[in-house]
């Protein structure tokens, strides 16, 4: 039995719960300038044998649904847009930098998909939303984040918003000032054009018995229908029909989502595929290959270990403090051992993945300076580490999802009889056939549960 969390979650934050030994890092014994095809991509190796690809090997590698390089299309805001209702938003093209998904051959090895998720993705004063997305540009990594509707409706039209269940313009977390929903709609704007994943938080963030857990399949409808509609009419809520539109048509772009607190998923995913949802993110789960629930993949948020602890944490920075200062601002001297603890818990889970089953790891986040932002620096410290290595890809979920489908169902069958980083007994190279024919811990096939 997993601990609890022992700090019940405050109104507008998330609550969830949280060991294995280290794996020493894997490094690659090549000479400077060696070139290597790994799954795609043309590895130009560099001095410190990193596996960093120069621009000219990644423009050279050919395209795939592991390991292969996002296509460096034009951004959307060169292209002739559609606009869309009152021209909020845009329907400018396919989105850029996203690969077409391979099927794996059989017995060849999966990539290591790791997944950065970003709870309610505003922009206030603290910049952290441009912060991560140029740091995704940076590595080549590309990112989910899930927008609260809320954070494009101004305070003064905050009547609006109907809550299921709640007194019309409630809400559990703040209203973005003008300047905060400007920059807001500047990052999402970036950022779909340099192809990371715009989803949901849905909208007021109502946790406990009587917030989103109590929740009906129609009011999940109801909630998702407004936070579209706060997206795609941002210019009739605000006045500023001068503004650029977003460049992606709302409708089509929304696949899924995170609920607030992690509460009220199983309402959720019933009119999960009505809405047009592809995927949830809002379970607990463990690092073991996903496989789908009411029609949609299930990516939960993954239990990893806790250094020096005797259980486990949920790969979530607010997980993290709920187990160490209990508060959000904890005590100075004690936040360069958490900032190491939620590190190193971070990268055994990603370790063990990584070295054993391969199943893809989900880290979420909120663009908070809890602790003196200890927690946003060992996220930027852990993507810098993990996104350079070989066979990894740092995708947003929709990216993931699409990998997932075009997959051959025995094969994610046969993955997911593999344990926390249990690797295939046999190695990679055994056929998925062959590998099904032997006793293992996960024999459920693909589908609905």
């Amino acid at each position: 039995m997993i601990p609890p969390a022992v700090l019940a979650a405050p109104a507008g934050r998330t609550r969830h719960v949280v060991q294995v030994a280290g794996t020493a890092k894997t490094t690659v014994g090549l000479a400077a300038g060696a070139a290597v095809l790994a799954g795609g991509v043309v590895w130009v190796y560099t001095d410190d044998s990193k596996g960093v690809p120069d621009d000219a090997a990644r423009k050279a590698a050919p395209l795939s649904g592991h390991e292969g390089e996002r296509r460096q299309a034009g951004s959307a805001a060169q292209r002739q847009p559609r606009l869309i209702g009152d021209g909020s938003t845009a329907y400018t093209g396919p989105q850029p930098g996203l690969p077409q998904p391979r099927r794996l051959a059989s017995g060849e090895r999966p990539p290591q998909f790791v997944v950065f998720s970003w709870d309610g993705a505003g922009e206030d004063d603290n910049r952290l939303f441009s912060r991560f997305r140029r740091l995704g540009h940076e590595l080549g990594a590309t990112q989910t984040f899930f927008l609260s509707g809320i954070y494009l409706l101004p305070e003064s039209e905050r009547m609006r918003y109907r809550p299921p269940g709640r007194p019309r313009g409630a809400s559990d977390i703040g209203y973005l000032g003008s300047e905060s929903i400007r920059r807001t709609l500047t990052q999402i704007r970036q950022a779909w054009a340099e192809g990371n994943e715009i989803a949901t938080h849905f909208n007021g963030h109502f946790c406990g018995p009587t917030g989103v857990a109590s929740w009906s399949p129609a009011q999940w409808r109801a909630e998702t229908a407004q936070a579209k509609w706060f997206v795609k009419h941002w210019r009739t809520t605000t006045g500023w029909t001068t503004m650029r539109p977003l460049p992606f048509d709302y409708d089509e772009e929304l696949i899924g989502g995170r609920t607030p607190c992690l509460e009220g998923r199983q309402n959720l995913l019933r009119a999960g595929r009505s809405m047009g949802f592809r995927y949830d993110s809002s379970g607990n789960g463990e690092q073991v290959w996903p496989r789908k629930k009411f029609g949609l993949w299930d990516l939960p948020l993954q239990r990893v270990p806790m250094p020096g602890r005797s259980f486990e944490v949920l790969s979530m920075d607010y997980n993290f403090l709920a187990n160490q200062s209990k508060n959000y601002n904890g005590s100075p001297a004690r936040r360069p051992l958490w900032k190491h603890q939620m590190r190193a818990g971070l990268m055994r889970g990603f370790a063990r993945a990584y070295s054993g089953n391969r199943a893809p790891m989900v880290i979420g986040n909120h663009f908070e300076r809890w602790n003196g932002g200890i927690y946003m620096d060992v996220v930027e410290d852990v993507m810098r580490d993990v996104c350079q290595k070989e066979e990894v890809r740092c995708v947003s979920f929709r990216q993931l999802v699409d990998w997932l489908d075009a997959q051959d169902p025995q094969v994610l069958q046969a993955f997911r009889r593999l344990g926390v980083g249990e690797s295939p007994p046999d190695g990679w190279g055994v056929s998925q056939a062959e590998f099904l024919k032997k006793p293992g811990r996960r024999p459920y096939a693909d589908g609905d549960s």
